[in-house]
């Protein structure tokens, strides 16, 4: 046989079947187990993320549920509750009142997981790590009803903690209603949030510091770095990847400023100019006086500005080669 000749392919090995073996169906097969466990994950997505988008028609429609009518069989009217959305005297209100909230979470409460992570990370004693960690991430599994009531106690004008504290270091004479008062409500829900989401943030970040080469910090510590410097040179760089994640899907979210947690904790109508957001706004105004249409526009608008927001933030993340595509 000539030195050049190709060498004969084994049975069975040809390129075509080479090609299958590395086809997507082959790699199924091959992670059966392992696709199993995705399968209830994507029958939920499909169901309660998917199957609902063709709802969004009834924003172009003249919608009655009391009709009985199917949906195609409703008068398409176009941009037209849009145009009155755009057009509403309380438009600008709610753009304001929804952007400064979700500021302000974004720049209080999402470095607020990393901080404590970070402070976590030094705490040799691990007993006392543990009691922190549980204290800190037990708000999470609250729902927001119990939230809420526990800041409407301790922020009571009759046998509230806050006031009755207060009143004995002599810094008032008399009760402050909190949450009657625009100026302080702000502050009530940011820290409501904060203090209820810090510690499950913190968990993604424990375990990425967990994986930094522990190697790197006795290296530092021989060149003689502090424990600060070795934060801001080794743990925060070799977190980033999952920081930047995480920051892109909190910007994709800015427009969703909150529901549970204003919804509950604004009850006075009074606060309606500094709380007022859009979520609320559809539900009180949508679904309560029953704009079925109008509420589901205003949802259209309000998801396109959040995947404006996602490509955008990823676009800018993709330069310090950290994206979700």
């Amino acid at each position: 046989m000539s030195p050049t000749a190709p060498k004969p392919q084994p049975e069975g090995l040809s390129s075509q079947g080479r090609v299958y073996s590395r086809s997507f169906l082959w790699r199924l097969m091959k992670q059966w187990d392992v696709q199993l466990m995705v399968i209830p994950g994507i029958i939920l997505v499909l169901i309660f993320s998917y199957l609902p988008m063709y709802g969004v028609l009834t924003g172009f429609m003249d919608y009655n549920l009391f009709t009985g009518s199917r949906i195609w069989e409703n008068p398409w009217v176009g941009f037209k509750h849009f145009e009155a959305f755009f057009a509403a005297p309380e438009f600008e209100r709610l753009i304001r009142n929804t952007i400064v909230i979700s500021l302000l979470k974004f720049f209080i409460g999402f470095p607020a997981p990393i901080i404590l992570a970070l402070m976590l990370n030094e705490v040799r004693h691990m007993f006392f790590k543990r009691v922190v960690q549980t204290i800190t991430y037990l708000p999470h599994f609250m729902s927001w009803v119990i939230v809420a009531g526990l800041t409407t106690a301790l922020l009571a004008t009759e046998n509230g903690s806050v006031n009755m504290l207060l009143q004995t270091i002599g810094t008032i004479q008399e009760p402050i209603n909190f949450l009657s008062l625009k100026e302080y409500f702000l502050s009530i829900l940011i820290s409501a949030n904060v203090w209820k989401e810090i510690g499950f943030g913190s968990i993604v970040y424990l375990a990425a510091i967990a994986s930094v080469d522990p190697h790197l910090y006795e290296a530092a510590d021989m060149d003689g770095a502090s424990k600060f410097k070795q934060i801001y040179l080794i743990t925060l760089p070799s977190i980033m990847p999952v920081v930047v994640i995480f920051m892109i899907l909190a910007i994709g979210n800015l427009l969703n400023a909150g529901f549970e947690d204003i919804l509950l904790l604004a009850t006075n109508p009074v606060l309606r100019p500094v709380s007022d957001v859009i979520d609320t706004y559809v539900y009180r105004v949508g679904i309560g006086s029953h704009r079925y249409s109008y509420g589901v526009a205003i949802g259209l608008f309000k998801a396109i500005i959040s995947i404006g927001l996602l490509t955008i933030a990823n676009y800018i993340a993709r330069r310090s080669g950290n994206s979700l595509w």
